[in-house]
């Protein structure tokens, strides 16, 4: 299955959540997209809600389905902590989503944007490979021809705070992570244990 390219938009406000980040689509219309708007009553079983929360997380991070279940195997493989947990700080360690959480640019979409044109590097060496998994202690950086443009520059004049397993210099426009996330440090909107249920089938 090909990534999402359609209305983003939409997408949120029939999920219940924000793929933006901004939180405006939300906002403005708080119901699902459709011709009954707010008047419509779904009642979801079990199977649904469980498909519910896995199209949530893999739209957040913008993974396509063979990504975000070949990822989930892998968490699968980790003996230490809960399994759902650690299928969500895989998700977190990607590059893309590192690149978006030190702030360097607005949404996801716009993250893997800037790895893709190789506008990133990572400990000096230019990656652009969005599902490239970040270590603890690795330097991600803006390249020297790339410091001067202006998505990049304002993303980091709009940011208003920066998760604290993250740090970043804005004079050097680089940044690390430093430690892996803890569960209340990442989506709160997301209920892990119902990803777990929809695989484990």
């Amino acid at each position: 299955m090909a990534r999402f390219t359609g209305s983003s938009w939409k997408k949120s406000r029939r999920l219940g959540i924000s793929l933006s980040g901004t939180g405006k689509e939300i906002e403005r219309r708080p119901y699902a997209p459709g011709q009954h708007g707010p008047t419509a009553r779904i009642k979801l079983s079990e199977y649904g809600l469980q498909l519910r929360e896995k199209q949530k997380l893999r739209f957040m991070y913008g993974l396509n389905e063979r990504q975000f279940f070949n990822l989930f195997n892998k968490a699968s493989k980790i003996r230490e902590g809960k399994q759902g947990v650690n299928f969500m700080i895989l998700l977190e360690k990607r590059l893309d989503n590192v690149v978006y959480r030190l702030g360097l640019a607005t949404t996801r979409r716009q993250s893997r944007q800037l790895v893709n044109h190789g506008h990133i590097t990572v400990n000096g060496k230019r990656v652009d490979i969005p599902s490239y998994s970040v270590e603890v202690g690795d330097v991600i950086a803006v390249r020297e021809k790339s410091k001067d443009m202006k998505i990049i520059k304002e993303a980091i004049e709009s940011i208003f705070g920066r998760p604290e397993f993250v740090t970043f210099d804005d004079e050097k426009l680089e940044g690390s992570l430093t430690r892996l996330p803890l569960r209340e440090e990442m989506s709160a909107e997301i209920d892990e244990a119902f990803i777990v249920e929809y695989y484990n089938r």
